[in-house]
């Protein structure tokens, strides 16, 4: 039992620290540097690269929350600090750990805060962690009060009173624990079963046979990870529930609480804090302090985004939140005050049971805050937010499944349309449609369980700390819950701290996508060791091989390509459709046969004449213009093409050099075949290394321009990559990468002959002619 007249005082304490630079750990550290002066601090730390333990803690005293006391006690007492007050363990708890014996009190606050982590993962961080740390300090041999930082969601799927008590099962800790790495390898083994890895490589092939064999391997293999991780993640859920908890996070912290009863407790001074949903500060070390985006955040800045239409909570069930520094003084008060050996003692602080925040009254707050205060999209307009009407579990439900139905069949059909800048729009608007519902459905499963419960956590004990401390004291370092206004707390403290949060996150985004837009032509900074690699087909010039071909029947090889030559292609289609997805090298070789029988002399003519005119007329402008402002800045431009290199011959005036595919030719005649494997997906990524490092050219400067997903492994190898007219694929991936995405217009504008004709194509393949 907590004494009736309680000290706020640590002394000289020596103390261990755990998770300090998690959210929660500075704060407890800048209150013991803060107001307690004699105390020495010892912190766990992975210490990285060549960084020294002391490089990490002044990284970690230039964080905000430190921001007081640095003011107060200025430079020396910074360097003081990390000399003389905080001192280091290398490691995390996972390892094993060498503690001193003369500790006075260790605060262990280091948890993964995930709900939905694989169980392996929980379970290591939050279950193994603990018993490395209660094994280490009995290894030690001293006696120091421990203060165990948990959360009141460890009392599980209930409803009711829950007190502030040891939490009544009898289940197992030690055999779920080994269970969960058991579960581990067993999906790990499964995941290489012939069968899943078929099932991996044929969905690899589909997305991304484009980019080449290599790509698909490297895919199959992500999607493998990704199938043991979310099995893993399913397997933590669902045997969470199955004992009665909400997720991993909860079952975990309930088992570590177990651990820490019968390492620590039933021996020694264990005090168990159990906090509910922390949140921003409401007075130390200032107003709105926090420390990223907590558990109740993202839920609240998706409404202001206006990406949760609807949500499936009770109106007055009990949203549990708690500012971050009562939890700070709780854990402090606890650690001057502790529970008597082999007693321990529990403290809920939350909310729900003596000042409790119904989820309308949240709901309310929020959709004032917003209305008042809307956030803007892309082009600076005030984002509307949604009037929920709580529905219930079951309509919200239906309603997402109604809607991602219809934006799946919508982004279904515009896949098969042919490429415009409209369609792309609209397709970037389902997919962003697409994303949305999947952010609601997360959503609702990850928050439903915490906006539906009916449980209220008894702070029986907690209140009782409070009033025996100090009256001088409480106001400072107490945790009165009585005495919060939520209301002005949520308008003028928390969403303000996280709306800052988000205007900032997005400034960063806007700088990043800002850095990667390619730059004008006077803005192209002059080099002349860099490259600006232009696709051919689809980018400079809107046509494809099967066009090019049509556009060289129509000018005179054999005879113009009449509805029926046009059929027989179109017939084709699936069958090239096909190779083009296994390989497009396959593809190219297969449609490239088209010319067997073709006279050399009569193509180099044709190409001079007809198609020539035809080219020029399907060239981008926009493309003219950005080949321009290379060549300008003085980098060396390259034109690459998957086509014959005869039918690249109009633009060789435009570039330094143009490299495409050579046709096998037999006495003058074209055999269908060509010299070499064509210059696409990866062997145009590994032409580019090669042909870098034979110009001496630096990469990470230099440039790209291409539409297909067949382009992403070599534009990934560049700078500045630029998604130009891009097919879904690579225009999802542009977005995801921050690439710029432009539209280029076809068609030259009374064009100069002088400037398509001139230096012949560039050949890397022997002739045979």
């Amino acid at each position: 039992m907590t004494p009736q007249k309680a000290t706020t005082d640590l002394g000289t304490a020596k103390v261990f620290l755990t998770g300090a630079t998690g959210f929660v750990g500075q704060a407890v550290l800048e209150r013991l540097l803060n107001d307690h002066p004699g105390t020495t601090v010892t912190i766990l730390v992975r210490v990285k690269g060549g960084a020294t333990a002391e490089d990490r803690v002044r990284g970690l005293l230039k964080k905000p929350v430190f921001a007081a006391w640095r003011d107060k006690v200025g430079e020396k007492g910074i360097e003081d600090a990390v000399k003389n007050r905080i001192k280091v363990v290398e490691g995390g708890l996972t390892s094993k750990l060498e503690l001193p014996k003369d500790l006075d009190l260790v605060i262990h606050s280091a948890a993964s805060v995930s709900f939905d982590d694989p169980i392996n993962e929980s379970f290591e961080a939050n279950i193994g962690g603990v018993v490395n740390l209660y094994e280490a300090l009995r290894a030690a041999g001293g006696d120091p009060r421990v203060v165990h930082v948990s959360t009141c969601y460890v009392q599980g799927l209930r409803k009711g009173v829950a007190p502030e008590t040891s939490l009544k099962h009898d289940i197992d800790w030690r055999a779920e624990y080994q269970w969960a790495f058991q579960a581990h390898e067993r999906i790990e083994n499964e995941s290489r079963e012939p069968d899943r890895l078929r099932g991996f490589m044929k969905k690899a092939q589909d997305d991304h046979g484009k980019e080449g064999p290599q790509a698909v391997a490297k895919w199959s293999e992500l999607a493998r990870v990704a199938w043991v991780r979310q099995e893993l993640v399913d397997a933590g859920r669902t045997r969470a529930q199955s004992l009665g908890w909400t997720d991993v996070y909860t079952l975990s912290k309930a088992f570590s609480e177990r651990a820490a009863e019968e390492l620590w407790g039933v021996d020694h001074r264990l005090s168990v804090v159990r906090p509910a949903i922390i949140e921003s500060a409401l007075k130390h070390p200032f107003p709105g302090w926090i420390d990223g985006f907590k558990v109740a955040d993202p839920l609240i800045m998706a409404y202001g985004k206006g990406q949760l239409p609807e949500f499936p909570g009770l109106p007055d069930s009990i949203l549990d939140l708690i500012p971050v520094d009562y939890v700070v003084n709780t854990i402090l008060a606890a650690a001057a005050n502790p529970a008597k050996s082999g007693e321990p003692e529990y403290f809920h602080v939350a909310s729900g049971a003596s000042n409790p925040v119904p989820f309308h009254q949240m709901y309310e707050n929020v959709h004032e805050f917003f209305v008042k205060n809307p956030l803007t999209d892309r082009n600076g307009k005030p984002i509307p937010v949604p009037v929920w009407r709580f529905p219930g579990p079951e309509k919200v439900a239906r309603g997402i499944n109604r809607l991602e139905r219809r934006v799946k069949a919508g982004e279904r059909a515009l896949r098969v349309l042919p490429k415009t800048q409209g369609s792309q729009k609209t397709l970037a608007q389902l997919q962003k449609g697409v994303a949305d519902l999947a952010t609601l459905r997360n959503f609702v499963s990850l928050y439903r369980v915490y906006v539906e419960t009916e449980l209220i956590f008894d702070d029986t004990n907690l209140k009782r700390l409070h009033d025996s401390l100090p009256a001088k004291e409480k106001a400072d370092k107490g945790f009165d819950i009585a005495a919060i206004d939520w209301d002005d707390y949520l308008q003028n403290v928390h969403f303000p701290a996280i709306a800052k949060l988000t205007k900032a996150f997005s400034r960063a985004r806007q700088a990043e996508r800002a850095a990667a837009v390619p730059q004008r032509q006077k803005e192209l900074p002059p080099r002349g060791d860099v490259l600006a690699i232009f696709d051919m087909e689809g980018t400079v010039v809107d046509s494809n091989i099967v066009q090019q071909y049509l556009w060289v029947r129509s000018a005179g090889f054999r005879k113009a390509a009449g509805p029926a030559e046009v059929a027989r292609i179109l017939g084709s289609v699936p069958g090239y459709l096909r190779a083009e997805r296994r390989n497009r090298g396959e593809f190219i070789r297969s449609f490239l046969r088209r010319y067997e029988g073709m006279p050399v002399a009569r193509l180099e003519k044709i190409v001079a004449g007809g198609y020539a005119d035809t080219m020029r007329r399907h060239t981008s402008v926009d493309a003219l213009e950005q080949i321009r402002a290379h060549k300008a800045a003085g980098h060396r431009t390259v034109l690459v093409s998957g086509s014959i290199g005869m039918l690249a011959k109009p633009f060789a005036n435009l570039f330094d050099e143009v490299v495409a595919t050579h046709m096998h030719a037999k006495d003058g005649v074209l055999t269908g075949y060509l010299t070499k494997p064509p210059i696409v997906d990866e062997s145009r990524a590994a032409w580019l290394t090669r042909y870098a490092k034979e110009h001496g050219a630096d990469l990470a400067g230099s440039y790209g321009y291409g539409d297909s997903h067949a382009d992403l492994g070599w534009l990934a190898m560049l700078g500045h990559p630029t998604a130009v007219n891009p097919d879904t694929q690579l225009a999802a991936e542009a977005k995801k990468r921050h690439w710029p995405i432009h539209h280029w217009k076809k068609g030259v504008r009374s064009p100069e002959r002088a400037l398509m004709d001139g230096n012949p194509v560039s050949d890397t393949a022997p002739k045979n002619s």
